[in-house]
């Protein structure tokens, strides 16, 4: 297969960026789409010049750190798949594919498709914690779950934070995120002790950091490659609000 490609180069987070062109030969379909990109890199260190730099860690779908936008697309074309699980096969042959970083105000570029994703970690640390007792584990069945209310927590916390709801709204909004986390534990009972003064915190910092509001469109979970439902949106919403009544009343 071979492709031409339209790759977002910028040297650091002040300098200027601009596309630019390459050609690649002789690719496998069976190559995933970080696999294209060491060859690629491969190709241009044997030529003298400066590889692009791209981030991963994983290639399993777990961290999250590999997401680029990919002809307009977070991750790319396919749905519920992260961009190290997409291949080649995906595309077709003699075909551009444009490749670029990231865009909101929250998630800076630091080098060519390399973005800051700290401002999720700021909104994790202002809030995304649970207190737990010392001493022995305690035997799990003796905290009853009603299996639906388990289910509804592990499908936010399957949540890996890899800023494709912030990339795929118009508004830059990381509401899908944040109400992820915060209803991975409010849902739980090891998560209710904090759980008004942590939706706050959280819903404060993530404003505070420049994340834009939401608009409903819905981006944020058709893009979203675990699949998170725009219904914990509402969630959060419900936790906030109750937070700053209780908190009024007092």
């Amino acid at each position: 297969m071979e492709f031409k490609l339209k790759i977002w180069r910028q040297k650091n987070a002040s300098a200027k960026g601009k596309f630019e062109d390459y050609t690649l030969k002789d690719v496998s379909p069976e190559m995933s789409f970080l696999q294209m990109l060491d060859y690629l890199n491969q190709q241009i260190i044997e030529s003298g010049g400066e590889p692009v730099h791209f981030e991963h860690d994983c290639r399993e779908g777990i961290c999250g750190s590999c997401g680029v936008y990919i002809n307009g697309r977070p991750h790319g074309p396919l749905t519920h798949t992260t961009t190290c699980e997409l291949h080649m096969r995906e595309f077709q042959d003699n075909t551009t594919i444009v490749i670029e970083p990231w865009r909101s105000k929250a998630f800076p570029v630091i080098k060519d498709l390399v973005v800051d994703r700290s401002a999720f970690e700021k909104v994790m640390q202002a809030g995304g914690f649970v207190n737990a007792n010392t001493g022995s584990t305690q035997e799990a069945n003796n905290i009853p779950i009603n299996k639906k209310i388990s289910d509804r927590a592990f499908d936010a916390a399957v949540c890996i934070g890899c800023g494709a709801c912030v990339a795929a709204c118009k508004n830059s909004s990381a509401m899908l995120f944040v109400s992820a986390k915060v209803s991975q534990y409010a849902m739980l009972p090891q998560g209710k002790v904090e759980a008004k003064e942590r939706v706050e915190n959280m819903v404060t910092k993530m404003d505070e950091v420049g994340f834009g509001f939401c608009s409903n469109t819905y981006a944020c979970e058709y893009d979203c490659p675990k699949g998170i439902s725009v219904e914990f949106i509402a969630q959060m919403n419900r936790e906030f609000f109750s937070a700053k009544v209780c908190k009024s009343k007092k």
